[in-house]
């Protein structure tokens, strides 16, 4: 593994106050790879053999029923995926693959399992990780029930503005219809909602989102800090 990459793993939060000689421990034991767009990297219903680590790239969450399939989340950024099925030993509850070539380290699961008890500070760090999912999910649950799907729409677009660096205008991540499950609507419904944000000073164009008027956008969506800050 380049150094490079190391460095990116060590400046997780999960991984950045580990005893150095532990944090070498896992990082010689896991082994990095680069991934093509597709991949499925983790199946529901099986149990976790690695943990994985995205350095670069992006992952679609998944799951499906009865011939049924809906997104559940997207990772666009550094980060640590299944954690809580890792440390439990427990079977995934959901599917990731891979949303574009992307470069991802893995950690033997049973490694992870064995620094988790005897790193205290990595031990603190997994608690703190699994404590911001839960909030996470209250979060995505509040936006779910008290929003409509325009609603959650316009905020969506603000908030990917925002992870990008606020350029006005970018690609969507994934196709469509994965960002229709993604924020509970139908496709049809997201391509009508589209069409209404144009009187939100919103254009799109295929896959391109421009915010042409983002004082009217945000009026509309009224960003609540309790759902869309990162940080809370």
């Amino acid at each position: 593994m380049r150094a490079a990459d190391a460095d990116i793993v060590r400046s997780l939060p999960l991984f950045s106050g580990m005893q150095p000689a532990n944090f070498a421990e896992l990082i010689e034991a896991g082994y990095l790879n680069h991934i093509p767009p597709g991949v499925i990297l983790a199946h529901e219903g099986e149990r976790p053999d690695f943990l994985h680590v995205l350095v670069r790239g992006g992952i679609e969450f998944y799951s499906t029923k009865g011939g049924r399939e809906t997104t559940l989340s997207l990772m666009l950024s550094h980060g640590a995926f299944i954690l809580a099925a890792v440390v439990l030993d427990q079977l995934y509850l959901k599917s990731a693959r891979t949303l574009q070539g992307s470069v991802i380290v893995l950690i033997p699961a049973a490694a992870v399992r064995g620094i988790f008890n005897k790193d205290a500070a990595f031990s603190r760090a997994v608690v703190a990780e699994l404590a911001a999912r839960y909030r996470g999910l209250v979060k995505d649950l509040k936006n779910q029930r008290l929003r409509t799907s325009l609603e959650r729409l316009a905020n969506w677009i603000i908030a990917q503005n925002e992870l990008l660096g606020r350029p006005g205008s970018f690609r969507l991540p994934t196709e469509k219809k994965a960002l229709a499950n993604l924020l509970g609507m139908r496709p049809e419904n997201l391509s009508r909602s589209f069409a209404d944000l144009a009187e939100l000073g919103v254009e799109v164009d295929g896959a391109k989102i421009t915010i042409v008027k983002e004082k009217l956008l945000v009026d509309f969506a009224n960003p609540d800090p309790l759902i869309d800050d990162p940080s809370t």
